[in-house]
């Protein structure tokens, strides 16, 4: 498909000048496209949705649209009262000529074209203390804006996402059918070694979903995504301006949002660290964390909200390596590797970080409760 054609169909002002690839996103076709005319340029980002990911694109779209109409409103009530020394940002659906949210190529592919935030980037790994701040305000600042949004006006992208019992479910199923598992297991110790792991937390990885069946905790909109690379950092002033990278935002639990994003920037050596020993959970970057996110967060979070603060971050790594280990025994179908083994070391470094994270509950309970 030409690109040029594709994103002519836009409503952009300006002629093209080019369009590259742009991003290092796993999911979605991503590219700048840049337009000048005499007087000004503008840059846009052109995607097309992977529909083996997202197999309702047009779902995709319309939940988008709704997103960032009722995001850009609230931006434009708060920026008339709000003492914040900085603006806030969120990307815009750029329209077709003829009016449209997307189009389709000929393959039946569907192609948006957003608005790109510039001046402004993000970085794939935590910075320092104050970038981890940032984050978190940014994320706090997101789980603000869509705190009154109606949950039925946004169609599930990802039915089962982040649903632990489901991930559960899948495991035992694994367990029980797939030959891979019942090789792998009985051949590694080590497999073996997280095959108890899991066991021994089951009771404990349902918590968050009881306590939302029993009305403990609210369903709002949560991101879905909120790993460090899809957090915009204003380049003049440091300070955190955006959330990108709308695609899995949904009703949920903003738990799975804030133990995610702990989980991403508080482990300074990343997923794929050999060395267990390496694998820890830095207390200062967490402390960081929160005094960004409850700045923006805290005047509509619930004390029960609060409590189960600590448990989220328990949770997600364990979530995570149940799903690296489930996809490991079962031959590796699911997460990508480029060398055997590469899933089972993924769920030991969650699982180490789990641990770690549990050696210090009392610790970052009283860290929260500052806050």
């Amino acid at each position: 498909m030409d690109l040029s054609i594709l994103v002519n169909q836009f409503n952009i002002v300006g002629r093209l000048v080019t369009v590259v690839p742009f991003g290092n996103g796993n999911i979605n076709d991503t590219f700048l496209a840049v337009f000048r005319n005499t007087f000004t340029e503008t840059q846009v980002i052109l995607q097309k949705i992977n529909k083996s990911v997202f197999p309702q694109p047009e779902v995709i779209m319309s939940n988008m649209h709704t997103i960032t109409t009722h995001c850009h409103k609230r931006l434009e009530e708060d920026a008339n009262d709000s003492l914040d020394d900085r603006i806030w940002q969120m990307p815009r659906v750029v329209q077709t000529k003829d009016g449209k949210d997307y189009v389709k190529d000929e393959e039946g592919n569907l192609w948006r074209v957003i608005t790109r935030i510039l001046s402004a980037h993000a970085f794939d790994t935590a910075q320092s203390p104050e970038h981890v701040m940032e984050c978190g305000a940014t994320l706090g600042h997101f789980h603000y804006l869509v705190s009154d949004m109606n949950l039925e006006s946004i169609v599930n992208p990802l039915p089962g996402f982040h649903i632990t019992s489901k991930y559960l479910a899948k495991y035992d199923d694994t367990l029980q059918t797939s030959p891979d598992a019942k090789e792998r297991l009985s051949s590694s110790m080590e497999a073996k070694r997280l095959a108890k792991f899991i066991e021994d937390r089951r009771t404990f990885a349902l918590c968050l979903e009881k306590a939302e069946a029993c009305g403990t905790l609210k369903r709002r909109m949560f991101h879905g995504d909120p790993k460090v690379n899809n957090i915009m950092i204003d380049d003049f002033t440091g300070k955190g301006t955006a959330m990108i990278d709308l695609d899995t935002v949904s009703p949920g639990l903003i738990h799975i949002d804030f133990g995610d994003a702990i989980r991403s920037l508080c482990n300074p050596a990343g997923e794929e660290e050999l060395n267990l020993g390496n694998v820890t959970f830095n207390e200062n970057l967490f402390t960081a964390f929160c005094k960004g996110y409850f700045s923006q967060a805290g005047a509509f979070l619930t004390d029960a909200d609060r409590e189960y603060l600590y448990d989220a971050i328990c949770l997600l790594p364990f979530e995570l390596g149940l799903r690296f280990f489930q996809d490991y025994l079962n031959g590796d179908k699911y997460f990508k590797i480029r060398q055997p083994g590469q899933n089972l070391n993924r769920a030991r470094v969650q699982f180490r970080l789990c641990e770690a994270i549990e050696a210090r509950e009392k610790t970052l309970r009283d860290i929260i409760a500052k806050f």
